[in-house]
């Protein structure tokens, strides 16, 4: 773990948008991540290899897998009550019809780039069938995987995420401060014309005599630069250059995934209703949910197991905030959103992938003299 204080930097000492002054709403957790909520875990595999032309199955290589447990490995067979939310459907999230049905899943999320989400999806059940053999000795799996193109930098088409690199992520999953910008799945990812990938934040809510935790974990891969907004200024027009750099115009091919994790106890259809509030926090930082963007949102609660385990025989008992109170929760996720595509900007680097194509950082010296 980093001696930094989480807030500002990641492990690895990379700078968050708190780095920076910029005032924020709401009160983070201690890590300010999608690993506050208790039990939640976050490991990542990420693959950078190689520069110059493209060699379909050679590289240049800038990808990687994300994975996030949504309970402690010895519980991963307990399902956690969730909702899915679509704002732009041109983009995939495994997973969703049994959850749309039965308003819950199990086992791992994994999120990685297009073209490997089914590697993703099967070796997640490769991985389940060795740590928790008997959670499908007798049943199936459907887990949850999900997606954003990466083929600017990385040779999408060369399928370099494999099942020992999805079990990598898997088997270090870990809790506390995470890393972000350029790792995981978001290792070639880009928003608003800047360097993206990986980030999250959390909001601390208070209800009652009681205090909940809300995280968020986005792969933010969408946006037009003249779009970009940070804290209600529009700063996309300050900010031309630096600029990409290509060998040829490309079409829009933005996506956002998000995914919502919280210990307060909601029921299914309070889980959707916070899973169609990411649309605003991304809103927020100047994202509209363009025709080719696939904005594909998972909310889900670790509070209720054994209702959402459903025991046969027995009447289930579950908690849940009523949601005349759920207010505040929307605020969190909100904010949360916001800050996690922010911080996916802010810890990054400048990158040159395939063919040379270039991707500029986010200005720090800019960030100082804007919100310093």
């Amino acid at each position: 773990m980093s001696s930094h204080d989480p807030h500002l930097r990641t492990p690895s000492g990379k700078p968050r948008l708190r780095a920076f002054g910029s005032a924020l709403d709401g009160t983070p957790g201690r890590f300010n991540a999608i690993t506050d909520v208790p039990g939640v875990s976050v490991g990542y595999t990420t693959l950078i290899s190689g520069d110059g032309p493209l060699r379909v199955g050679n590289g240049p290589v800038r990808t990687g897998i994300t994975a996030i447990l949504p309970r402690p490995v010895q519980e991963l067979a307990t399902p956690v009550f969730a909702g899915v939310f679509s704002q732009n459907g041109n983009g995939e999230l495994t997973g969703t019809h049994i959850i749309e049905e039965t308003g819950a899943f199990n086992f791992p999320v994994t999120v990685t780039n297009t073209h490997s989400c089914g590697v993703a999806r099967d070796a997640t059940l490769r991985w389940m069938h060795k740590v928790l053999p008997a959670a499908l000795d007798m049943g199936w799996g459907l887990p949850v995987a999900a997606e954003t193109y990466d083929g600017f930098l990385n040779d999408i088409n060369g399928h370099h995420v494999s099942v020992e690199h999805v079990t990598a992520a898997l088997d270090s999953a870990a809790g506390g401060a995470i890393e972000e910008g350029s790792v995981g799945g978001g290792t070639g990812m880009i928003a608003f014309g800047f360097k993206a990938g990986s980030g999250t934040a959390s909001r601390l809510v208070r209800w009652q005599d009681r205090r909940y935790t809300l995280g968020v974990f986005v792969q933010a891969n969408f946006g037009k630069r003249h779009n970009f907004t940070i804290r209600g200024k529009r700063v996309g027009a300050d900010l031309v250059e630096p600029a990409i750099r290509e060998g040829a115009p490309r079409a829009e091919k933005g996506s956002i995934i998000a995914v919502v994790a919280t210990d307060a106890p909601f029921l299914p259809h309070q889980m959707k209703r916070l899973a169609r509030r990411v649309p605003l926090g991304i809103a927020m930082t100047g994202g509209y949910g363009y025709h080719s963007s696939g904005d594909i949102f998972l909310a889900f609660s670790t509070a209720n197991p054994q209702a959402a385990l459903g025991v046969s025989g027995s009447i289930g008992h579950a908690e849940f905030i009523p949601d005349v109170d759920i207010d505040p929760f929307f605020d969190a996720v909100v904010q949360g959103v916001e800050e996690a595509i922010l911080n996916a900007l802010v810890a990054n680097e400048d990158m040159t992938g395939r063919d040379g194509n270039f991707v500029p950082a986010l200005p720090k010296q800019w960030l100082r003299e804007k919100f310093g």
